[in-house]
């Protein structure tokens, strides 16, 4: 068995047994759901836990996405990826030419092109060409020398530059290389081979790699700086990584999260009043508010509120709603926060999460 169905065993293993821990909870939706949407899906799961529910979105959702048009992404593990288009849930895998079960990254360019970082490389989507090719996969053959896709590692930046970022370093895409038929990765020699976790890029234009064992790197367009000075930076393996509207940059670690000014880092640990251990991912709601996931709970944190103090926090477990393993999260346009556990897709009703199925509510 090699070592990546060994980690991805283990990883089911882990929400499966959290997915236990969802079948009480019972939830009020505060509002008129819009209509259920026509389940498209040519093909049957395989690899998912034997108690999977079929009415889901899918059981473990990895990775979340709104495009241009307004459409939702979900990378799953074990069901390809799922667009909703407010009328339809379609289901893309191996009969559209999208082979890989794991999706773990979705970003979209500056022509309407969709990519997904899986375990088997990348993925364009194309949805201007005919159906059966519009799927278009890139691994070794075309300069991506590691294809193993890590999680929030594909980013379009503001100059349309697409960056993956996998278990061996950066690549960079190169589109006039493509169509001239030569491979259309090449690695971001700047950067040591790093296992990245993570990347972004910020208000003024930089370039943020969070890797899992040697800390942040951000790239200004010329030269590269470590910041792996924070004990426990170094352990930035879930990729946690955000700005807020003041410029300062949060990133998750070992033991909680920090924030960084630009010249000094500020801890926030469970004894502040963060929930769980093993911080995983962070985000940032366009009125301020820092989301955390952990192990055993998910955190709000209004950083409004001077410290020490308790309503700073609002800390909440699986009897709120929310499974304990919280793969990943996403705001739309809306303002809508979604997120994605390891027993489906949920949304919050300001008091407690409930579960969106296929069915809704939407």
């Amino acid at each position: 068995m090699t070592l990546n169905k060994i980690l991805l065993f283990s990883f089911l293993m882990i929400v499966t047994a959290c997915h236990g821990q969802e079948k009480n909870s019972s939830l009020k939706v505060p509002f008129a759901s819009k209509p259920s949407p026509t389940v498209i899906k040519n093909f049957k799961s395989v690899g998912l836990a034997p108690d999977f529910d079929t009415t889901l979105v899918s059981q473990y959702i990895r990775s979340i996405f709104e495009d241009s048009k307004g459409n939702l992404w979900f990378g799953t593990i074990g069901e390809g990826v799922v667009r909703y288009d407010k009328k339809t849930l379609t289901y893309f895998s191996n009969p559209d030419g999208f082979e890989s079960k794991s999706v773990f990254s979705i970003n979209e360019d500056k022509k309407g092109n969709m990519w997904f970082g899986t375990d088997q490389g990348v993925y364009k989507y194309d949805s201007k060409l005919a159906v059966g090719k519009r799927f278009r996969n890139y691994t070794q053959k075309d300069g991506l020398n590691h294809i193993d896709i890590s999680r929030k590692s594909i980013l379009v930046d503001k100059s349309g530059t697409v960056w993956v970022g996998t278990h061996g370093g950066v690549y960079q895409y190169n589109p006039l290389a493509d169509s001239l038929g030569n491979p259309s990765f090449s690695l971001f020699t700047l950067l040591p081979p790093i296992n990245v976790a993570g990347i972004m890029e910020d208000k003024d234009g930089n370039i943020w790699f969070a890797s899992s064992n040697k800390g942040v790197f951000r790239y200004d367009g010329k030269t590269i700086v470590n910041f792996n000075e924070k004990e426990g930076l170094g352990e930035n393996y879930a990729g946690g990584i955000a700005q807020d509207k003041l410029g300062n940059m949060w990133f998750t670690m070992k033991n909680g999260i920090c924030k960084f000014d630009g010249k000094t880092f500020t801890e926030y640990t469970p004894k502040d009043g963060l929930g769980g251990t093993e911080f995983w991912g962070i985000i940032i709601e366009q009125s301020g508010i820092i989301w955390i996931t952990a192990r055993g709970s998910t955190t709000r944190f209004d950083p409004s509120i001077p410290l020490p103090n308790p309503k700073a926090f609002m800390v909440f477990t699986p009897t709120d709603g929310l499974n304990c393993c919280v793969q990943s999260m996403f705001q739309d346009k809306s303002g809508n926060m979604w997120w994605g556990a390891g027993s489906g897709l949920f949304r919050f009703n300001g008091t407690q999460f409930y579960q969106v199925k296929q069915k809704g509510p939407w």
